[in-house]
């Protein structure tokens, strides 16, 4: 009796199974679907655009499906929408109303399209594309536990002479990417990145000249890593780099490299107590840019500083505006990371990252082409997963990128 009880049980669950499976199949076949349409218009209180550049990229948060079209206009139609919820954004390189070459990114996120005709406005941010952007960066440092070698190399990747007198250099806080965000007094939220320490390149103006295609490289400590009492295992021999971050710390000695200028920490223009300027060895996130208001002076003029209000410690941060900022790039340990940005999409979208830490890798940005002397063109989309190579033996001035005539080992002085 149980036996046939049992019997009965499994055919009653099997005819349920296909009836599921037919029912399945039929909603497969159901071409009755009630599809949406959309108006997406954009808009900017800093930078007028014809929309010419930008794409609008509409990802469906629940089946992960993509839609992207480019824009001819401030405003596009979208058709053929499944009711839900989407992250939908609208990004790009463009010119504004000045020609000047500008980045604009806006975004909605988990944002419900679920009635016909939508209208949804854009609020788009933007940044200027700079002439000078990172071409490679070496943070990770070198076992056992070396970060001296440190360096950053910047690059002229446009067409024009730029003098590097008086553009800043800053790392920004969070020193480390984490999930956990910084909280802001009101009247310090707004179109800001925050910056750990500023240090500015020296000069007067015209004392040094970066031709397109010429690189120029900042260390750490611009020594001789390879040396014995270093890292003979350093990847990389600083003594020709074209400046140094000089801390005055007697076990590294000032090198014939000139220093770079520092500018600010913690409110203030000295340097700290820290015997070095060491960025995460984990990754960082590095701007370089020329303030607009020629009074910009995050020492002395408290509009310009801001602090993090879940720190203990209270460190005072320079406020810097994003349309000062002439390149931005965010690294992390690993790409997972990229949910604990602290670089906005306008800036950075992406991250780069190099897998580990004092593994003597760095990331170097992507080549894309050559002039007609054989230097490179190198890709800047505001993008750093998609810019740069992750992951590569640090090398001074990859892709035959030139040196300045003014390098110190140049002109031996």
């Amino acid at each position: 009796m149980k036996q046939n009880v049992i019997y009965i049980l499994i055919a009653v669950l099997w005819t349920a199974v296909f009836t599921s499976c037919e029912s399945f199949s039929d909603a497969d076949g159901v071409t009755d679907i009630r599809y949406l349409s959309a108006q997406v218009t954009i808009s900017s209180d800093t930078y007028e655009t014809t929309g010419e550049g930008l794409t609008l990229s509409l990802t469906d948060v629940d089946k992960g499906t993509v839609i992207e079209k480019a824009l001819t206009g401030s405003t596009i139609a979208l058709d053929e929408i499944l009711p839900g919820i989407y992250n939908l954004s609208v990004y790009g390189s463009t010119k504004d109303a000045e020609g000047r070459d500008i980045y604009l990114n806006g975004e909605h996120t988990n944002y419900p399209i679920v009635e016909n005709n939508k209208k949804i406005e854009v609020e788009m941010k933007g940044s200027l594309l700079g002439p000078v952007i990172f071409k490679e960066i070496f943070f990770s440092g070198t076992a056992n536990f070396y970060f001296r070698n440190q360096f950053y190399e910047v690059y002229n990747n446009s067409d024009e002479t730029v003098y590097l007198d008086g553009l800043y250099f800053a790392n920004l806080y969070p020193t480390t990417a984490s999930t956990f965000r910084p909280i802001w007094r009101e009247e310090d939220k707004g179109d800001y990145v925050y910056a750990d320490r500023i240090w500015k390149f020296p000069g007067n103006g015209t004392d040094y000249p970066l031709a397109p295609g010429e690189s120029c490289v900042i260390s750490q400590f611009a020594a001789n890593h390879k040396l014995p009492q270093y890292n003979p295992n350093s990847p990389v021999d600083g003594t020709s780099s074209e400046f140094e971050f000089n801390m005055n710390n007697p076990n590294y000695p000032d090198q014939p490299a000139p220093d770079m200028v520092h500018v600010f920490y913690d409110g203030k223009a000295g340097k700290g107590g820290s015997p070095q300027y060491l960025t995460s060895v984990f990754g960082g996130a590095f701007v370089l840019f020329k303030p607009l208001d020629e009074n910009y002076d995050p020492v002395n003029d408290k509009k310009w500083q801001a602090i993090d209000q879940d720190d203990y410690y209270e460190q005072i941060l320079a406020k810097i505006p994003y349309s000062y900022i002439w390149d931005a790039v965010e690294a992390g340990p690993n790409e997972s990371m990229l949910k604990g940005k602290r670089v906005p999409g306008v800036l950075d979208a992406g991250m780069t990252y190099v897998g580990d830490i004092y593994n003597s890798l760095g990331v170097a940005r992507k080549k894309i082409g050559e002039r007609a002397d054989g230097t490179p063109r190198l890709q800047d989309s505001n993008n750093s997963t998609n810019d740069f190579e992750h992951g590569v033996t640090p090398q001074f001035r990859r892709y035959g990128a030139k040196m300045p005539a003014w390098n110190h080992t140049l002109t031996g002085k």
